[in-house]
């Protein structure tokens, strides 16, 4: 969040595999105009479901229970980018990360894209890659 703070002022965002929903709760919390959840995990998006209705922030967001490749696959294409910034967790191990960098370099959906992945996988050309142990961060810029 650190690395992409300065760009979340009044933007649409995007959390893909969002899991219970942090990062784009943090995203909200430093001015992110709001912000589309995508979980596909029936557990895990109750709990999303929850932690965005305790924190009163439903009016700014919106939650899709669906699979992220698809959803993004359903991205409208266009001369400009619908997030000014977007955020993706995927599970390890099913080459989920490598597959959201190829999506993205072909059409780039946010201005900014952040993936977090293992530290061995490696992730296509044109990223800034931010290495914390286990785990990598890899940031695309339009």
């Amino acid at each position: 969040m650190s690395i992409v703070h300065t760009s979340l002022p009044d933007v649409p965002v995007l959390d893909l595999f969002a899991g219970s929903g942090a990062l784009g709760l943090e995203a909200l919390s430093r001015g992110a105009e709001r912000v589309d959840f995508v979980e596909n995990d029936p557990r895990t998006f109750r709990v999303l479901l929850e932690n965005v209705a305790s924190l009163g922030a439903a009016e700014r967001c919106t939650l899709h229970r669906e699979d992220a490749i698809k959803f993004i696959s359903k991205i409208p294409v266009g001369d400009v980018p619908r997030y000014g910034v977007a955020f993706a967790d995927p599970p390890y191990r099913k080459s989920l990360a490598v597959q959201l960098a190829d999506l993205w370099l072909k059409q780039p959906f946010a201005t900014i894209f952040g993936v977090e992945h293992e530290s061995r996988e490696t992730l296509p050309a044109g990223g800034d890659t931010r290495r914390y142990g286990d785990t990598s961060i890899t940031i695309y810029r339009v």
